[in-house]
């Protein structure tokens, strides 16, 4: 098959090491040359890779470890992020070193076919987005957790305030949580803004001592531990 490629090399990429096979053909002779590199080491492998005349370099997508990698030798060389799925090596001759040079002749033939890497503000953009939209789920769950934890213990409160993590809903739930069972003493803590009657909240409370299902019950001598846990509640 022909040579598109004469030098370039192949990375596997791990968490703890860098695999790097540098290949080079002069004429109808093709070598290899094989290092490994740690993290710490990436502007070495930067500098060694232009001192073995590279111009392409690809890598395989392995989570986010390739990502320090990319970063590093962007701009320096012609990168190709390669699907794991598409360059997967002849199975029973698995290793650092058999995938770093299998990639290699796969490169030189012009075999991977590129992944989508967008621009480093994009790629910003993107993981700020992804984290925010993963918070936001796990602040809904925790608030249905809350819910689920109210209705098993017969307090209605989500019936009357709609978003029982406000101010109003925060109050209640800490003096519950302290070890409150008046319903007036509870509706009392409510905001005047509310627009739900005093006589609704006092009735959300329940018909039983609803105080007595919580996860968590107040001690009469909470030790320091203890405490320390209801205040972070």
């Amino acid at each position: 098959m022909k040579t598109l490629h004469g030098r370039c090399a192949g990375l596997d990429v791990h968490s703890d090491t860098v695999v790097a096979c540098v290949r080079l053909t002069v004429r109808t002779k093709v070598s290899h040359e094989v290092r490994r590199f740690t993290p710490r080491d990436l502007l070495e492998l930067a500098d060694w890779l232009e001192a073995q005349g590279v111009t392409q370099v690809a890598m395989e997508a392995t989570g986010v470890y390739w990502k320090p990698a990319w970063h590093i030798l962007e701009g320096r060389f012609e990168l190709v992020l390669a699907n794991a799925a598409h360059i997967r090596n002849v199975p029973g001759r698995k290793s650092d070193v058999n995938d770093a040079v299998w990639i290699s002749d796969l490169l030189a033939r012009g075999l991977i076919q590129a992944s989508l890497v967008p621009p480093t503000p994009v790629q910003e953009l993107r993981d700020l987005t992804r984290t925010r939209t993963q918070l936001t789920r796990e602040v809904a769950q925790h608030v249905q957790r809350v819910q689920k934890t109210l209705e098993g213990a017969n307090i209605k409160l989500v019936s009357v305030i709609s978003d029982i993590m406000g101010m109003s809903g925060r109050r209640i739930l800490k003096a519950m949580i302290a070890g409150e069972t008046d319903a007036v003493k509870l509706a009392g803590l409510g905001s005047s803004r509310l627009k739900v009657p005093r006589s609704d909240l006092v009735a959300a409370r329940g018909a039983r001592d609803a105080s007595s299902s919580l996860p968590y019950q107040p001690s009469p001598r909470p030790d320091r531990g203890t405490g320390a846990v209801y205040r972070r509640l």
